[in-house]
């Protein structure tokens, strides 16, 4: 070990892993091998949860799975087919919220050189997310239906883990809202029973590095926009 790696403070490691993370859209078609992704999920397995419920469970495509539940999806999202989600939807961004998220948008269509205004072009980018990015995996994960927000509350957390811990193996990921817009459909074709409900999906593998859907990063706010100290 050298001294460098000696003297590495975790919170540092943690701060490259999290500043280094992003949300790729442009993958290689390179497989992940088997041991890569169970050392990804073991490490996941050590999040927090309310109770140690562990409510998340992960089903994982490699292979022909992920190209027919590509097929079987995207033609449902193409189609025009109306989302139908196993939670409820945002009533709608406002404000700030509303700010970042046209600032996330106008980021990846300004760097794909799509023009403000081309919903045509918006659309197709959206149909992206129906192809995975070209990813070789996806991860769908889902909740048990009794514990309610607070089990989707609890993937969340398991999700976070899943990316970190995807990126400290070299692996690039993308969660994806979209893929439990249509949950109805994902529960079909994977045989999950009426207990479980869809929280999202994550497509994983190597990144694109030369394609410019992953040249652009998204912003943080400040401490002072989101933390509140009470002293008194």
């Amino acid at each position: 070990m050298t001294d460098a790696a000696a003297t590495t403070a975790p919170i540092d490691v943690l701060e490259e892993l999290m500043a280094a993370r992003y949300s790729c859209r442009a993958f290689r078609p390179d497989p992940v091998p088997r041991e890569t992704i169970d050392r990804m999920l073991a490490a996941a397995q050590k999040t927090a949860s309310w109770c140690n419920s562990q409510p998340w469970q992960v089903l994982i495509t490699s292979g022909e799975a992920t190209r027919k539940f590509r097929d079987v999806i995207y033609n449902v999202a193409a189609s025009g087919a109306p989302a139908s989600g196993d939670f409820e939807f945002p009533r709608e961004y406002r404000g700030v919220y509303l700010e970042r998220r046209r600032e996330s948008g106008f980021q990846l269509y300004n760097t794909l050189g799509i023009a403000k205004g081309d919903k045509m072009a918006y659309a197709k980018q959206a149909l992206e997310n129906f192809n995975f990015f070209g990813a070789p995996h996806v991860a769908i994960i889902t909740t048990d239906e009794a514990l309610g927000v607070y089990g989707a509350i609890d993937c969340g957390g398991y999700v976070t883990s899943l990316m970190l811990a995807a990126q400290a193996l070299g692996l690039a990921t993308v969660p994806q809202a979209a893929l439990a817009f249509h949950s109805g459909v994902v529960r079909k074709h994977f045989g999950l029973g009426d207990d479980r409900r869809v929280v999202c999906g994550i497509s994983f593998g190597y990144a694109d590095r030369e394609h410019k859907a992953n040249s652009y990063r998204t912003s943080r706010a400040a401490l002072g926009d989101v933390a509140t100290f009470v002293e008194q």
